[in-house]
């Protein structure tokens, strides 16, 4: 009894929370929002971004995984946005120290900012940040393919985190303009 009450409050906090979908587009006016039919309109206009190159290794890497997500049809012709995105700062922390003062871990916080331009002017700018960590080992081989491991995972959180918020952006400006 207790498990269909819960399940039963559940359903109703989540309907009253203004949850809304991301890539799928309100077909009528009740509170279903699938009916089958998905709207590219979002990813149409995701596509219109040119990814500008981002410096460092690290920067490609962020750069690499953002051309897979926000344009994974390839570069457009004629974009109508650019992203550019820069590598702000990197911040080692070491960890799990032992008797003679050496670590045995490090956390690493990666920070890039961004921002998205359309006709020379900012529409979009913010911060992304990732935590990542990894063990330091007796093998140095091990220790430098932890590092890497690491570094293109943090890549991976930055570029996952920048095209959500693109995707965000897009969704609420289509829909404000009510072609969504």
């Amino acid at each position: 009894m207790n498990k269909i009450l819960i399940l039963i409050c559940g359903i109703f906090l989540l309907t009253s929370c203004g949850f809304e979908p991301l890539y799928a587009k309100k077909q009528n006016n009740n509170s279903w929002y699938f009916s089958g039919n998905f709207d590219n309109s979002v990813t149409q206009e995701m596509a219109k971004i040119s990814i500008e190159p981002i410096a460092e290794r690290f920067g490609q890497q962020v750069r690499n995984q953002l051309l897979d997500l926000v344009t994974p049809l390839g570069s457009p012709k004629n974009p109508q946005y650019r992203l550019y995105v820069k590598p702000a700062n990197k911040q080692i922390t070491q960890q799990a120290m032992r008797r003679d003062i050496t670590a045995t871990r490090e956390r690493i916080r990666y920070k890039v900012s961004y921002y998205l331009e359309q006709n020379n002017k900012k529409i979009l700018k913010g911060n992304s940040i990732s935590f990542v960590s990894y063990n330091i080992l007796s093998n140095p081989y091990s220790t430098t393919t932890a590092q890497k491991k690491t570094e293109e995972d943090a890549a991976k959180i930055i570029a996952n985190d920048i095209a959500l918020r693109l995707g965000t952006y897009f969704h609420k400006e289509l829909y404000n303009k009510g072609s969504y």
